[in-house]
């Protein structure tokens, strides 16, 4: 078969500075990494809490790997349960003020089985322009209208939710902590306009889990929330730490879920050595609130000293610092001046940003030090001044 449009299609992808290519990694997640043997402080995991290679979520997983083997061997509905995937939907109720909580294997997963079950052909669903793409492909798969609306404008919200009574069902869907900006949704004000139009609530919490409220409950917690959100989903590969996701509600909701979501009932169910560390991760959460405030303290001094040098940064309070750099190609060269330098932080591109919103996506690590953060200001300054992003 002919594949020169391929060829063709990868050209352009080049000449606007959007090919992608992997990057191996060749230790484990912790602020100071090696990729082909050399020695870079990494600035964009996801691992805010430092809790994936912590020797006591290493430790419970290795005991359930011996007594339970490598895989769960099927889907949770034929031979992939056990007694740790009911234990871990026990401990995430709790965890999130719920009833009743469904395991998924990936926080995609989550976001495309939820949407594409509880909405449906005569519904509609009010999303985000900036929601991430899982919820944008579950809005897809749902056959409910689907209605974007301004980020985070309540304003275009409550205009269009007027334009909403033909429909049977409506939905309101929204991050928690946006993953690209690292800003908050306004919980409130959207809760309040859902109620006023007889609409439900789902938010994707997959960023704030962990960092976010007292409990590191997440955003509903933040803003004392917790009650009022109809599906709260969210993922365990970030501040947890380990991987798999989950969706928190009322039992009805799960049992509505675990009979007519396609994505839990046809996924292999998640290890469950891995369910067992993250009932060990979410137990450190909810107790250790150290991690959280140093995480904080270090996303507030690194994004104070940022916009001083002049950079272009956003005010907010999460561990996610977008540095808005501009073109493609010109936030490619940045990056890859950051790693000559000793800093790992790729480029983020379209389609993940708007075109002319190329940046780099700093996400610190509760792990990572006062010392290595002056570092990073360096670094970022010489970078930002030898390619004339700052003066």
């Amino acid at each position: 078969m002919n594949t020169k449009w391929v060829e063709d299609e990868l050209k352009v992808i080049k000449e606007k500075g959007l090919y992608r290519q992997l990057k191996t990694i060749e230790t484990p997640p912790e602020p100071r990494i090696k990729i082909r043997g050399k020695e870079l402080l990494l600035l964009s995991s996801n691992n805010y809490l430092g809790l994936a290679s912590d020797d006591r979520l290493i430790q419970s997983a290795t005991e359930v790997l011996q007594s339970f083997g490598v895989g769960s061997g099927g889907a949770r509905l034929t031979t992939g349960n056990t007694i740790w995937h009911d234990q871990l939907e026990k401990r995430v109720a709790t965890f999130k003020k719920a009833e009743s909580a469904l395991l998924f294997s990936s926080g995609y997963l989550a976001n495309v089985g939820v949407l594409s079950s509880v909405a449906g052909e005569g519904d509609v669903i009010l999303s985000d322009e900036l929601n991430h793409a899982s919820i944008v492909d579950g809005c897809r798969l749902s056959k409910a209208k689907t209605i974007i609306y301004h980020h985070k404008s309540m304003n275009d919200l409550e205009e269009k939710l007027r334009m909403t009574s033909v429909f049977k069902k409506k939905f309101i869907v929204t991050d928690g902590v946006f993953s690209m900006d690292g800003d908050l949704a306004p919980l409130p004000e959207i809760v309040a306009l859902a109620r006023k139009y007889n609409a439900y609530v789902i938010m994707d919490d997959a960023h704030g889990t962990g960092v976010l409220g007292e409990h590191g409950r997440g955003t509903a917690e933040h803003f004392n929330l917790e009650h009022e959100i109809d599906l709260v989903i969210g993922t365990f590969s970030k501040a947890v730490g380990t991987e798999g996701a989950y969706v928190a509600g009322k039992e009805v909701w799960i049992q509505y879920l675990r009979n007519k979501a396609r994505s839990f009932i046809f996924q292999t169910a998640m290890a469950p050595s891995i369910a067992a560390a993250t009932i060990t991760s979410i137990d450190i959460i909810e107790q250790n609130q150290q991690l959280r405030q140093h995480l904080l303290r270090l996303g507030k001094m690194l994004r104070k000293q940022l916009k001083l040098l002049g950079f272009r940064v956003d005010d907010g309070i999460t561990p996610i610092i977008p540095v808005i750099i501009g073109e493609a190609k010109l936030a490619v060269e940045f990056a890859k001046e950051l790693e000559e330098q000793g800093i790992f932080a790729p480029a983020i591109r379209p389609p993940t940003v708007p075109i002319g919103q190329c940046r780099i996506r700093i996400s610190l690590m509760a792990s990572h030090t006062e010392e290595q953060i002056g570092e990073v200001i360096e670094v970022f300054q010489r970078v930002g001044q030898s390619l004339g992003v700052i003066q």
